[in-house]
């Protein structure tokens, strides 16, 4: 890092804005340093290195998959095979026709209410479920022996 002499910055002109006798802006072509300035560079540039490592946990999640350990209920629906829920977590699962399992994250308890009563089960999930809440892959679709 280079030091530079205290008079350094006072030794380069200023540019100051003024606005009816009032001061509004002063530029210096080399602003100094103070310790908040270091401090906010310091934190922009580990908050990279934090957005960097989140990324690579993401990743590493859809290598190693979710264990599901809610039981799912099956139920009348011609998407939907079954249906879990943890009280406690806030948890909605399903498991779809096609083998894939979702985990919905913060789910109220009356969702899961509604859920289990709604008539069309894949309308209700579409309309109030699906893109509403944090989801998380536990298993992909299960892909046919034509594929």
């Amino acid at each position: 890092m280079a030091v530079f002499h205290r008079n350094f910055a006072a030794a380069l002109p200023a540019f100051v804005l003024d606005f009816a006798g009032k001061r509004v802006l002063s530029v210096s072509p080399v602003p100094p340093m103070n310790s908040r300035t270091i401090a906010l560079v310091l934190l922009l540039s580990t908050s990279d290195l934090l957005l960097a490592r989140s990324t690579d946990n993401i990743r590493s999640a859809a290598r190693n998959p979710v264990i599901s350990h809610i039981p799912r209920n099956r139920v009348p629906s011609s998407a939907i095979a079954s249906l879990g829920y943890s009280k406690r977590r806030h948890i909605l699962e399903l498991e779809f026709i096609n083998g894939a399992i979702y985990r919905y994250l913060d789910v109220p308890p009356f969702v899961y209410r509604e859920l289990m009563s709604a008539d069309s089960k894949a309308r209700y999930y579409d309309l109030n479920i699906k893109g509403k809440y944090l989801s998380v892959h536990v298993r992909p679709r299960v892909k046919d022996q034509t594929d």
